[in-house]
């Protein structure tokens, strides 16, 4: 199983933590060296044609670089630390370089050199990312995984639970993922400031953290439920969104350790040639395989338990 220790969780956060510092300390330097309206939009020739004010600007800066540390923070993996420290470069280059393009006196054009900048930036990405590649040596090598593509168990191998004939019963569980709740009231925190203080097309930042909060905390934490009626998986917090297997559907449920980015690309519902899955988190999974060949996974705790009752329902139901 490939989770992220908390040392690699670490190291993933310390390029962005370094950017803001840096960031907010050239900010209070050249505090008074700055225009009251930053320009913070650009034309193609350079030239400013969007303005934010000073506040608004540094709470944008901080979202960012934030919001982008709680992303690589949670979805780090050992092989990708170097493209954490990248992109932390990248952000934090394009930042300063923004905050030195400001750097003019009254009279002066505010003018955003594109090649010049982003050159500068790219050189901050590569060496920070050569800085990140360096400190992998610090983190333990992931042990070798079985893919998740692989043969998986025949219809009849997977756990069963003994049941007695009209016997009730049904297993239920809530499951989360911290990280994933942190991303959503980031998002969503980030939303109305950004829609009140930035300007057009600044405030298109602020509807994208609606977009993306309002799913995310939805799917943050969920209940997996198995029962007569086959698998349910809900949101814990509303009725909807939810998914619902019934026990006509499943051919067979087994227990397989996934990695959330390796095997769906990241979390929440994701969708994958021949499978779908609710993934809050890398670890065990239970995965239910459909009359339609597709298979449905869904990371839990004690997924052995609901796999061995879903497939003795699902035997159950057969012989009905």
């Amino acid at each position: 199983m490939n989770r992220a220790t908390p040392r690699l969780r670490a190291l993933a956060a310390l390029p962005f933590v370094l950017a803001l510092a840096v960031h907010l300390l050239l900010f209070a330097r050249w505090r008074d060296e700055l225009p009251a309206e930053l320009a913070t939009h650009f034309s193609a020739g350079g030239e400013a044609d969007g303005w934010t004010g000073p506040t608004a600007y540094v709470l944008v800066g901080t979202a960012l670089l934030l919001g982008l540390a709680a992303g690589w923070t949670a979805l780090v993996r050992r092989r990708y630390l170097w493209a954490a420290w990248a992109t932390a470069g990248f952000a934090g280059g394009l930042l300063v370089q923004l905050l030195r393009a400001n750097r003019v006196d009254a009279f002066e054009a505010v003018v955003f050199a594109p090649a010049m900048d982003l050159g500068v930036a790219l050189v901050a990405a590569v060496a920070a990312g050569a800085a990140g590649w360096a400190l992998t040596a610090l983190v333990p090598e992931e042990p070798a995984r079985e893919p998740f593509d692989g043969p998986g168990d025949g219809p009849g191998d997977g756990p069963r639970l003994p049941l007695a004939a009209g016997e009730a019963v049904g297993w239920s569980k809530d499951t989360g993922s911290r990280a994933l709740t942190v991303l959503a009231v980031l998002a969503l925190a980030a939303a109305p400031v950004t829609l009140l203080v930035a300007t057009w097309p600044g405030a298109l930042l602020g509807l994208l953290g609606l977009v993306i909060g309002v799913p995310g905390l939805a799917l943050a934490r969920v209940r997996v439920t198995v029962d007569r009626h086959g698998l349910t998986v809900r949101s814990a917090l509303v009725p909807r969104p939810r998914v619902r297997v019934p026990l006509d559907g499943v051919e067979g449920a087994s227990v397989r350790e996934i990695d959330a980015i390796a095997d769906f690309g990241g979390w929440g519902y994701r969708v994958r040639a021949h499978r779908t899955g609710v993934v809050l988190r890398s670890g065990e999974a239970l995965v239910v395989r459909r009359g339609s060949g597709r298979e449905f996974a869904v990371t839990v705790p004690d997924a052995r338990t609901a796999a061995a009752l879903l497939n003795a329902l699902v035997e159950r139901h057969g012989k009905v």
